[in-house]
């Protein structure tokens, strides 16, 4: 990629854009060495990726024109010291209603060399290239149980716009909802457009340029039918229904090659703990034969009921966002 002249980059010659050409196995043991303790199967799958690009001159020669185009972490800083990289900061372009949006990720530093600013100057680095771009926006994430990382970002104009948590459980022949006292029926084509409103509200759309919602693949219908035929998607769908046969609850499982197997609750805002705990339990009983079952849902809510059904939080996110007309903060 291009380098970009900037005074923080002239100041600390330490700092350098990424070479993808050289780079790439250097950045992937320095994200495992940071991030091990935390990293899912999904992590894992990415630094693996990440190194077998490394060893491939056919995608390489690719990427290197490809890196502000396609939401692959192919763009970024390092910070380099004996030869060595020390500190990384990954830069992925996406597009939402044709705007560029950059997400910042991978902010890495080896731990005896923290607490020297250099977190802070590859932020720096990565929020100034994505100005220089005219990004409408520019977003990261960060765990909850960083408070530093969380004070620098904010320091740094970064706004806090959602909180959410990672469950995840296995399957279980055993699960039970007896005494739980609801019924779990399949979901009917009448029941969709309670779904996707609840949906909407869960998988809200200020996140819909880093997760779309597989919406032609859960919806109902001959055209959603045909659509997971071609794409290879399996798909069940199960509703949680109250005495007058209503649903006050409702839960999707998606299945697709390469990827964790992921649950799409859609429940309201309240009052529906007993409901979805019985759906999820009803997932893991009727899912035996998969590996691992998770969920994204919105920090703190139906927690609780989460958690009575066997899942355990895995991460919980802060998704913080640098609007475009917050200037870069002069270094």
């Amino acid at each position: 990629m291009a380098a970009i002249t900037t005074p923080i980059l002239a100041q600390t010659p330490q700092l350098r854009p990424l070479n993808i050409l050289h780079d790439l196995p250097g950045v992937a043991d320095l994200v495992e060495k940071c991030f091990a303790d935390t990293m899912d199967a999904e992590g894992r799958r990415y630094l693996q990726q990440m190194r077998h690009a490394g060893q491939d001159n056919v995608f390489m020669r690719w990427a290197a024109n490809a890196a502000d185009t396609v939401s692959l972490p192919l763009s970024g800083y390092v910070w380099e010291e004996n030869d060595e990289i020390i500190g990384n900061v990954s830069l992925i372009p996406y597009r939402d209603k044709k705007k560029k949006i950059f997400l910042i990720a991978n902010v890495a530093v080896r731990q005896d060399h923290r607490r020297r600013g250099i977190g802070r100057a590859l932020t720096d680095a990565a929020m100034r290239h994505a100005q220089a771009r005219h990004a409408a926006a520019t977003w990261l994430h960060v765990r909850d149980d960083n408070p530093g990382a969380i004070a620098l970002y904010l320091g740094l104009g970064f706004q806090e716009l959602a909180r959410r948590t990672l469950w995840q459980a296995k399957p279980d022949r055993n699960a039970t909802i007896d005494g739980l006292g609801i019924t779990i029926t399949k979901r009917t084509g009448r029941d969709w457009l309670q779904q996707e409103s609840w949906l909407k509200r869960v998988y809200p759309d200020l996140m819909n340029w880093y997760q779309p919602m597989p919406w032609q693949t859960l919806r109902t219908g001959p055209g959603a039918f045909i659509y997971r035929i071609m794409m290879d998607y399996e798909v069940r769908h199960w509703a949680a229904r109250a005495e007058n046969g209503a649903a006050s609850a409702l839960l999707s499982w998606q299945a697709m090659a390469g990827m964790e197997d992921r649950l799409w609750a859609a429940a309201s805002s309240q009052g529906s703990e007993r409901a979805l705990t019985a759906l999820l339990l009803h997932a893991r009983r009727n899912l035996p034969w998969r590996q691992n079952l998770i969920l994204d849902y919105p920090a703190g809510e139906y927690a609780a009921a989460i958690e009575s059904a066997g899942f355990q939080p895995h991460r919980t996110l802060l998704w913080m966002k640098l609007p475009a007309e917050n200037p870069v903060h002069p270094s």
